[in-house]
């Protein structure tokens, strides 16, 4: 019986999938564990993503069989059990342990929901606005550990040029396009790169401005990922993601989902357009190149 290191975005949906299997037949997890001949810990592991614990195709499949899966929702999970493999971030130091999962959902999801009030989003930055971002961060660590740091920032960012596309949605407070990063040539460049970005058939960006006043978020930075799969709900994802210092949140409970989805829609209303936040970004670029 093969184990596989899945990675937390396949273990979500295989948790999500045998939650749902298991609620739609109206079974506990003793009575599942009954069923398939395995512990009560096992199938409450087997529905928590968070678990790092390998994963076996095999109870899979008897926790899917327990819970009166077709074999099309069955095959399903299991494939997803066999087909794990560790992405570059797996073991890279560079990519600190609690972004292993940020990465893996990013290689999973459909689309990516940016509220960003102090820095740009790392999937938007420059390579010397990353540097001078992980300089002020990284107080303690040396030059080469810095430089890693930022090559595997700039690896993360092959995502938006895959096939098919992840669609990233970013609403940037004004705040992230005044805050100066490195000095002018360095907050130019990054200006020119938004720019180019929002051009993109997959980017959207736009800018809340400070004349917004109040707004949706009242908190700091967060992310949205997810894929909705309507003909096939087992193969849908979503989560939030709070970075803190040096740890991150994940939020993948429904209510907390739809709370962080509607404040994200009530910003994007609050925000400029499109057209307007590209001519603010222009502004701002023609700004720095003033003596």
């Amino acid at each position: 019986m093969t184990a596989t290191l899945t990675g937390p975005a396949g273990r979500m949906q295989i948790a999500r999938g045998l939650i749902a299997l298991r609620e739609r037949c109206g079974l506990t997890q003793a009575q599942v564990a009954e069923r398939a001949g395995v512990s009560t810990a096992t199938v409450s592991r087997y529905e928590m993503w968070q678990d790092r614990a390998r994963i076996r195709w095999a109870t899979v499949k008897a926790l899917a069989d327990a819970c009166d899966a077709s074999a099309e929702e069955r095959d399903a999970l299991v494939r997803v059990a066999k087909s794990q493999t560790d992405g570059w971030w797996v073991g890279n130091s560079a990519v600190p342990e609690w972004m292993d999962p940020l990465v893996s959902f990013e290689h999973e999801a459909a689309y990516e929901h940016v509220y960003a009030n102090t820095v740009v989003p790392g999937l938007l930055q420059t390579r010397a606005y990353a540097l001078a971002i992980h300089q002020a961060r990284e107080m303690r660590s040396s030059n080469e550990e810095i430089e890693r740091m930022v090559d595997a920032r700039i690896q993360r960012q092959t995502i938006l040029t895959r096939d098919p596309t992840l669609h990233l949605w970013t609403v940037l407070d004004e705040a992230v396009l005044l805050r100066d990063v490195g000095g002018r040539a360095v907050m130019a460049e990054q200006m020119d790169h938004l720019h180019e970005a929002a051009q993109a058939p997959n980017i959207d960006i736009q800018v809340l401005p400070f004349t917004s006043g109040a707004h949706a978020a009242g908190t700091g930075h967060f992310v949205i990922l997810g894929r909705d799969d309507e003909r096939n709900p087992l193969n849908s994802m979503a989560v939030v993601y709070i970075e803190m210092r040096r740890r991150g949140l994940y939020l993948d409970d429904a209510e907390d989902i739809g709370s962080y989805k509607l404040t994200f829609d009530y910003l994007r209303s609050q925000a400029a357009d499109p057209s307007a936040s590209l001519r603010l970004l222009a502004k701002i670029r023609q700004e720095l190149s003033r003596d």
